[in-house]
């Protein structure tokens, strides 16, 4: 199954001094076949040559086609000069309410209208 849509994301930089890596709290917004908010951190690093990597776990409440329940999604991204990645899944086993059973990835797609996501998953 697949569903899409838009999001909106609010990220707010954390500070941790002793620590060598960013941290962001984030808040989302997703319209579409997802409704509902995400919430989770990200922790980052970036080095003065371009290569860069993310890490996110992110709490989705809401639904999915019309199904209600949440989720937990795994962010895992990295960009260099030469390559980018970037993998998100549903962590198995985290469904619950509607979405117990549910399984997947997303891919999200930024441009200048903003930022979009496709999910393929199965219940």
């Amino acid at each position: 199954m697949f569903a899409n849509g838009t999001f909106k994301v609010d990220l707010t930089p954390q500070q941790d001094a002793a620590c060598p890596a960013g941290r962001m709290l984030i808040n989302k917004i997703y319209l579409g076949d997802i409704q509902g908010q995400g919430s989770g951190q990200m922790i980052s690093k970036r080095l003065d040559n371009g290569v860069a990597v993310y890490y996110a776990i992110e709490e989705f409440l809401g639904s999915v086609k019309g199904k209600n329940g949440g989720f937990t999604l795994v962010h895992q991204g990295y960009m260099s000069k030469d390559s980018q990645s970037l993998e998100i899944s549903i962590l198995e086993g985290s469904g619950n309410g509607e979405l117990q059973a549910i399984s997947g990835t997303m891919r999200i797609i930024q441009d200048a209208n903003g930022h979009s996501y496709e999910l393929s998953f199965k219940l």
